[in-house]
C-alpha cells in the first residue's frame, strides 16, 4: 500500500468566505484539512492580482468544441487495445459500453494540474501564479506528448472544488463561485479542461454533486470524487482513509449521465481516486453510461514500487473502464534514492494510464 501523510487536521476554519481569504492573504490560512495527499501545513496562495484579475464572466469563447458525428468504434476498440498494452489476464481493455459522440477517451491523454487557489500544499495548481503554473503544465504536456506521439494530450486543471473539514459542525468546505470562475478563465487560456473535485467529508454525493450543476452543464467542466475524505465512519478525514461504495460513484454517473442526456452534451469524464482497496468497495457494481467515462485514478504517493504495485492491486487488477495515475512532485520523492516517474514509465504499466495528474 502506498503510504499518505497523517498530519493533524487544523481546526479554527472561518465562517465567511470573506474571512476565510482575508486568513489566507495574511498567511494564516486554516481552509483546508492536512490531507493525505498534502506536503505538510495548509498555507496561503499568495498570488494577489493575478487570481483577482481573472474573476469575471466566463468568456464564451472558453468552451472546448466537442467532436461532431458518430464515434468511429474501429478506432475506439483500436485504443483500448493499444491501452491495454499487451495485458494477458483479460481484464484488459474493460468491457464496457460504447460512449456517445464527442467522447474525450481514449483517443486523447489528459495531463491534470491538481490543487486549491487557497492553498499552496494542496497541489501544484495553487503553488504557483497562474502564468508560472501554466507554463510549467506546458513543459509536462511536451514530456507526455514525445512519449506517446499517438496519443494527444489535452492539459486540464482539476480543482478542489469541495474540501473536507476536520470541525465540529463542518460537513465540509464549498468554495465560493468565483474561484471556480478563476479555474475556468486560466483554464481557458491554454484550452483546457476544468475538473472540480469533491471530498463530501462528513456530507455524502447526493447533496454535494448537485451544487455544482451550473458548471457541470458546461461541456469543458468535468467531475472528480476523493473517496478518501468520505468519512462515513464518523471519523476525521486525515485520521483514517475513508471509502464510497459503488452505490455511491453509480449516483455520481448516473447524475452525470442524466444532465449529459438533457443538455445534449458529450461525455463527461469522472475521475474516482482510490489507492486502498476499502477506499472502493462493490467495484464490480460499479454501472457505466454512453453518457459518462469513468476514470479510476491511483494517487498514492511513495517510491516507484509502491506506486505501480498499488497500481496493479487497486486499478488494474479491478477494472472498471479507464485508468489515471497521479504524481507527486515532492511526496514521490521524500524517501532517501526516491524519484519522480517519467511517462514512458507510466505508460509501461498495463494498461497504459489515459489521465495523468501532477500534485
Amino acid at each position: 500500500m502506498v503510504q499518505k501523510d497523517s498530519s493533524p487536521i487544523k481546526s479554527g476554519i472561518r465562517s465567511s468566505y470573506k474571512a476565510l481569504k482575508a486568513a489566507c492573504l495574511a498567511g494564516a490560512c486554516g481552509l483546508v484539512v492536512v490531507s493525505a495527499c498534502s506536503n505538510g501545513r495548509s498555507e496561503s496562495s499568495k498570488k494577489g492580482d493575478s487570481t483577482a484579475a481573472t474573476q469575471k464572466a466566463t468568456p464564451k469563447d472558453s468552451v472546448i468544441t466537442p467532436i461532431a458525428g458518430p464515434i468511429d468504434t474501429a478506432l475506439y476498440n483500436k485504443k483500448l487495445h493499444q491501452l491495454a498494452n499487451g495485458d494477458s489476464s483479460g481484464r484488459w481493455p474493460a468491457k464496457t459500453v460504447y460512449p456517445n459522440a464527442g467522447a474525450l477517451l481514449p483517443f486523447n491523454r489528459i495531463v491534470a494540474y491538481y490543487g486549491n487557489l487557497y492553498s499552496k500544499n494542496m497541489g501544484i495548481l495553487g503553488e504557483y501564479p497562474p502564468d508560472e503554473m501554466l507554463a510549467r503544465l506546458k513543459v509536462e504536456l511536451k514530456k507526455w506528448q514525445e512519449a506517446d506521439t499517438s496519443t494527444h494530450v489535452i492539459p486540464a486543471l482539476h480543482y478542489i472544488a469541495v474540501t473536507a473539514q476536520g470541525s465540529p459542525g463542518k460537513d465540509r468546505l464549498r468554495m465560493p463561485f468565483k474561484q471556480i470562475d478563476s479555474i475556468l478563465h486560466i483554464a481557458a487560456r491554454i484550452n483546457a479542461l476544468v475538473f472540480l473535485d469533491v471530498q463530501v467529508g462528513f456530507s455524502n454525493v447526493e447533496a454535494e454533486i448537485p451544487q455544482l450543476e451550473k458548471y457541470l452543464k458546461m461541456p469543458n467542466v468535468h467531475l472528480g470524487i476523493d473517496p478518501e475524505f468520505s468519512m462515513k465512519t464518523g471519523k476525521k478525514p486525515g485520521t483514517v482513509i475513508g471509502t464510497m461504495d459503488a452505490s455511491d460513484v453509480n449516483f455520481v454517473s448516473n447524475y452525470l449521465a442524466t444532465l449529459a442526456k438533457a443538455n445534449n452534451l458529450p461525455p463527461k469524464i469522472l475521475v474516482v481516486h482510490r489507492f486502498t482497496r476499502p477506499m472502493i468497495t462493490n467495484y464490480k457494481s460499479i454501472r457505466t453510461h454512453p453518457e459518462v467515462q469513468i476514470v479510476m485514478d491511483m494517487d498514492g504517493w511513495g517510491e516507484p514500487t509502491l506506486k505501480f504495485d498499488s497500481y496493479k492491486a487497486y486499478v488494474s487488477n479491478e477494472p472498471v473502464q479507464f485508468t489515471g495515475f497521479k504524481l507527486f512532485y515532492k511526496n514521490d520523492i521524500r524517501k532517501p534514492k526516491s524519484r519522480l516517474l517519467t511517462p514512458k514509465e507510466v505508460l509501461s504499466q498495463k494498461p497504459s494510464p489515459i489521465y495523468i495528474q501532477y500534485q
